[in-house]
């Protein structure tokens, strides 16, 4: 069964070329041209995810992120953010809306997908607890166990953690902060640079077949978990 992706997008073009790009890539697709036609098609059976144009006549794809992460049937519905805005400050009050992702235009046509099925995997496997794989590197989660070709692969907890996070939070750049956040906790108190002892902590546990080259340094934003060298 394919997945439904709502795209909110006014510029019909732009909207006839991603609705073609995302069936082709074998997802369902609902169309709406502005925001009030994209919160009449955002009903059962829910989207499983929303692909949202920053500017929208009828109000703007913020306030649209805001609305629906306000409701208790629509707030749980993963949202990537569309935008030609490469300003810091707009990335951040997209995510802050409950954006889960954005994607600066322009974008290739691969690089949407690849961002659209990174989200759909992080969304899906926490629940279920199913085993995550990436080019031979398996976690499993129920038994904690990692391995990599095969081969058992020896780490601590907080390394675990890590690279579960980073295994279901795929090709996106998180900083220290982020990364503290999400694996420590936000009642933690633990020093930034403690993130950059446990980034090499797991890179060491991975390096057996190469796969810490996966990890990812992104010079003055953070690090990223990605099988693209």
């Amino acid at each position: 069964m394919s997945r439904t992706i709502l795209l909110v997008e006014d510029e019909a073009p732009i909207r006839e070329m991603l609705s073609f790009v995302l069936e082709q890539a074998g997802f369902t697709v609902v169309e709406a041209e502005d925001f009030d036609v994209a919160l009449e098609k955002v009903k059962e059976p829910y989207p499983d995810l929303i692909l949202l144009d920053w500017m929208l006549p009828g109000g703007s794809g913020v306030q649209l992120a805001k609305k629906l992460k306000q409701h208790e049937f629509t707030r749980d519905i993963p949202v990537i953010m569309l935008t030609a805005r490469g300003e810091e400050d707009d990335k951040i009050r997209g995510l802050e809306a409950g954006a889960d992702d954005y994607v600066t235009k322009p974008f290739s046509p691969k690089e949407l997908v690849a961002r659209i099925k990174a989200v759909m995997r992080r969304v899906t496997p926490t629940s279920k607890e199913e085993p995550i794989e990436f080019n031979g590197l398996i976690l499993e989660p129920i038994s904690h166990r990692v391995t990599a070709n095969g081969d058992p692969l020896d780490m601590g907890p907080t390394e675990f953690k890590m690279l579960h996070f980073f295994m279901t939070h795929s090709e996106r750049v998180y900083s220290r902060e982020l990364l503290l956040d999400n694996v420590w906790g936000t009642n933690v108190y633990v020093e930034d640079r403690t993130v950059d002892v446990h980034i090499r902590r797991l890179r060491k546990a991975l390096s057996q077949h190469g796969h810490d080259a996966m990890i990812q340094t992104v010079r003055g934003a953070g690090y990223r978990f990605s099988n693209k060298i």
